[in-house]
């Protein structure tokens, strides 16, 4: 059986946008790939919302730094064969990074904690799936389009930008946007459809990566 942290923000949670809470578990991208994949791999769900890639965010109470966080977590989970990571959205904040290329340098900084963590008992760092979040939508909820002003043109960016990393770096890549849309009751989280799209349509990468 296959290990997989699946390490991301309120994409992740799962955000519900429409009741203001949490997707059920079943609706949750995480849920999703696991139903997919049954016995032949246990998911770890990771979400927390407003992380970043690697930049400081102190308006909440928990941190929200995903470079910082992210060694405990592979010591935590250890040992791991695949770290899914989809990140980058709350860096569209113009308060945090507001640059496509700033999350893409946070995403390399990441595959690099992964690939030089010191893990338990010397296992060998897990495998590396980058998937770029969907892009950003418009919306009328007046909170939402100013906390990520400008971030609907630079999240277009971050697909190609993570594919080009991918490559780079030898990790896998998954367009998120190809599958699920960003739903327009605050241009930033997904309905239940969209979240549960993501964990179906990672399922064939998964599969490929461990020839499953």
């Amino acid at each position: 059986m296959k290990t997989i942290l699946c390490y991301g923000d309120s994409l992740t949670y799962g955000h519900n946008a429409e009741a203001e809470d949490r997707h059920i578990y079943e609706d949750r991208w995480p849920s999703a790939l696991q139903a997919r994949l049954g016995e032949a791999a246990r998911v770890i769900p990771e979400g927390l919302g407003g992380r970043t890639t690697a930049y400081d965010d102190w308006l909440s109470g928990a941190d929200r730094n995903g470079a910082r966080i992210l060694p405990t977590l592979l010591s935590t989970h250890a040992p791991l064969d695949l770290v899914i990571i989809m990140l980058g959205t709350n860096d569209m904040k113009p308060v945090i990074c507001g640059r496509a290329v700033g999350a893409k340098q946070g995403m390399r900084r990441l595959i690099d904690i992964i690939r030089r963590h010191d893990y338990p008992f010397d296992w060998k760092a897990p495998a590396v799936l980058l998937v770029a979040p969907p892009p950003l939508c418009d919306t009328d909820n007046a909170d939402f389009a100013a906390m990520f002003e400008g971030g609907i043109a630079e999240s277009k960016k971050l697909a190609p930008l993570y594919a080009q990393l991918a490559e780079d770096s030898g990790c896998a890549f998954f367009d998120a946007g190809s599958v699920a849309r960003t739903t327009s009751l605050d241009g930033v989280h997904l309905d239940a459809g969209n979240t549960r799209a993501i964990g179906d349509g990672l399922e064939p990468a998964v599969r490929r990566l461990f020839g499953l």
